[in-house]
């Protein structure tokens, strides 16, 4: 099957001012960066000869974190039970792509856990951008 790309409307590249990220259905201001990926297992079968005769394919890994400056963790914390974050339960984050000219693309993360929240202040620090890991178990594609 051949994939056809369709041309951006007056060449229009998606860009970090049309991304919009909500967490569990809030959307989320404080945030400079978002990080996900999908891989399948996937490996070659040998037979007779030195070439692969089949493949066989396992299981979809998800991973994913979000990047947000402190105080957007520290709301995110005060709200959480016990004050600590990897205690929420399983949200879902939807991240929008929404240019001006071309088609929506939206990707929700499933099932998604915060593993855990580390803080690095150092002197002179006037904000801090803090990384999120995060476990997910699936990407859902739901573009218009």
């Amino acid at each position: 099957m051949a994939i056809e790309l369709e041309p951006l409307i007056n060449g229009r590249e998606y860009g970090w001012a049309d991304i919009i990220v909500n967490i569990g259905g809030v959307p989320v201001t404080g945030i400079r960066a978002i990080k996900y990926d999908e891989e399948m297992e996937k490996e070659n079968i040998y037979g007779a000869g030195r070439n692969p005769v089949s493949r066989g394919y396992g299981r979809v890994k998800s991973t994913a974190s979000v990047t947000l400056l402190s105080g957007t963790v520290m709301a995110l914390k005060a709200k959480a039970p016990k004050g600590q974050l990897f205690r929420i339960a399983p949200f879902s984050v939807t991240v929008s792509y929404q240019p001006e000219a071309g088609p929506i693309v939206t990707h929700i993360l499933k099932n998604c856990e915060f593993k855990k929240a580390a803080f690095d202040w150092k002197e002179g620090d006037m904000s801090k951008e803090i990384e999120l890991e995060l476990i997910i178990s699936h990407i859902v594609d739901k573009s218009i």
